[in-house]
């Protein structure tokens, strides 16, 4: 290889993508959960071209040789957060700086192995298209604009002594919420995030830690503007994320056709089952808690915010094993936007439950399924995306190569372009 870096490079990432013929390696098949020898992988542009056993004729295409390590789809991050700085801890920071900020979480991301991010809240196309136009350097991005949340839910950042009225409430949080009360509203904001690019909406259907008015298990919005909100999607052929901790308000979310249940923590088995019933997915995100318990208040968190993390942490595992065993699909998320350095941790905390493999296909083919991209994310096969990480080992055995900021991920690719090369 011409480039041998140690860290991510914006000029490699903005030249052309060549030819390059990957061999000698160890594929991971995440639908499988097991490794194959003696393949070779065809990349052209940002496509994937061929995967075949024995050699491929490709010509003058560059040959990387990846002396027996693993090569496997490059990890998506369901639930994130790329201007996590518009939370509480940076009230008063411009929206260009902001975007600034967010250029660097990005490119830690990458680093990491996260070739594909889908945005929870803050993120809009513009940060989409810098992406894609190489305006930065960063993960595919699926975004939803600002979250949707009714007075007073998880995305009313105002304190119960605030008089200010809404639009105002949301200047602390600039660009992540808006606040829509009345079917008329939702149904509105829905079609404005809509126009605006998002690719899925995102709602508040629970309470939350971060917010200071809203109790975790108070139930968000009626069931009429439920419908609503799912009902605009779903005609604009897109659908709802929702965020929301407690049985009865993941029923209320699956009723409506909510597609996937961020957080859920606090699941019971009928619950569960009746995910599992509806093909209604669930995305964890226990890091963030185990991130807060451990230092929320230099997170910026507040002592009512640190009152509510207990019982969420407590629970976060029990959900996992409730979910797997009524067979609900498990995607992989985050949330940890104040401590990205974090992101990885999710892997282990996973694995204290379950099983490596379905941890990995928790953030790779699952992961695609859930963003209605499968094919061409989270597997490696003829026309998929060239996205893709090597590691060092056998992840499949031992998911500390997946953790930490990506020190056994020599060579990461995304969009067919090496983005990090340090085989040698």
């Amino acid at each position: 290889m011409e480039h041998r870096l140690n860290c991510l490079d914006r000029t490699d990432f903005e030249a052309p993508a060549p030819r390059r013929v990957l061999r000698n390696l160890a594929l991971l098949d995440p639908i499988a959960g097991r490794l194959d020898s003696g393949y070779e992988v065809l990349t052209e542009g940002q496509t994937i071209l061929e995967v075949s056993k024995g050699g491929i004729r490709a010509g003058d295409a560059e040959v990387v040789d990846l002396r027996g390590r693993t090569l496997m789809p490059g990890l998506i991050d369901l639930h994130q957060h790329i201007l996590g700085e518009t939370l509480p801890m940076y009230p008063r920071m411009l929206p260009s700086l902001l975007t600034a900020r967010a250029s660097r979480v990005m490119l830690g991301m990458l680093s990491r192995g996260f070739t594909t991010v889908r945005d929870a809240g803050g993120a809009d196309y513009g940060h989409k298209r810098a992406v894609e136009l190489d305006m930065f350097t960063g993960p595919r991005l699926f975004v939803c604009g600002r979250v949707i949340s009714q007075t007073g839910g998880h995305g009313d950042s105002r304190s119960p002594a605030d008089m200010r009225e809404p639009p105002m409430c949301c200047v602390q949080f600039p660009g992540v919420g808006r606040i829509a009360d009345g079917v008329p509203e939702v149904r509105k904001a829905v079609r404005d995030e809509i126009r605006m690019g998002a690719d899925q909406i995102k709602l508040m259907a629970g309470g939350g830690i971060a917010s200071q008015s809203d109790p975790i298990d108070s139930l968000q919005y009626s069931t009429e503007e439920l419908d609503a909100l799912v009902d605009e999607a779903r005609r604009a052929n897109t659908y709802v994320m929702a965020h929301v901790y407690t049985a009865q308000g993941v029923q209320r979310c699956v009723a409506a056709g909510v597609r996937t249940i961020e957080h859920g923590n606090l699941i019971d088995e009928e619950t569960a089952r009746m995910m599992a019933r509806a093909g209604t997915y669930l995305v964890p995100t226990l890091t963030a808690y185990q991130a807060i318990k451990e230092d929320g208040p230099n997170l910026g968190f507040s002592e009512i915010s640190m009152q509510k993390v207990d019982r969420i942490l407590e629970a976060g595992a029990r959900s996992l094993e409730l979910a797997a065993a009524a067979g609900v699909k498990i995607g992989f998320g985050t949330d940890v936007p104040r401590c990205p350095e974090r992101q990885s941790d999710e892997f282990l905390i996973r694995a204290q439950v379950l099983p490596a493999a379905e941890i990995i296909r928790s953030a790779t083919v699952t992961a695609a399924e859930i963003l209605r991209h499968e094919g061409k994310l989270g597997v490696i096969r003829p026309g998929a995306y060239a996205d893709m990480i090597v590691v060092n080992g056998n992840p499949l055995e031992d998911l500390r190569l997946l953790a930490g900021q990506g020190e056994n991920m020599p060579l990461i690719m995304a969009k067919g372009r090496v983005l990090k090369n340090a085989l040698d």
